[in-house]
């Protein structure tokens, strides 16, 4: 995988959790409305690399708790992709420079 891959994965990871982060805020802002249809979030992996979010209504109800426990996995997932973003920014900047040397 190139560096530009690497990177434009890590990007589609951190888009996929702000989408997941998007449904989680909307459930617990929702959770005492009546007839609300909590959000469900889904991961695909996507060619040549990375992944793709898609949020659905499902028939479960709000669970505060989960909510919470999700909003905690996502934020990891997210820094995690934003480091790898990073470093393959990091690998691409010292790749340049050894070019123009």
């Amino acid at each position: 995988m190139s560096i530009s891959g690497i990177t434009s994965t890590a990007l589609s990871g951190m888009r996929a959790q702000t989408a997941r982060l998007g449904a989680i805020a909307s459930n617990i802002a929702n959770s005492s409305t009546s007839a609300y249809a909590k959000l469900s979030t889904s991961f695909t992996s996507v060619e040549p690399g990375g992944v793709q979010a898609s949020v659905n209504p499902t028939d479960s109800d709000v669970d505060p708790a989960t909510e919470l426990t999700d909003l905690i996995e996502a934020e990891q997932s997210y820094k995690a992709n934003a480091v790898v973003f990073e470093t393959g920014a990091g690998m691409w900047e010292m790749l340049m420079s050894i070019k123009r040397d």
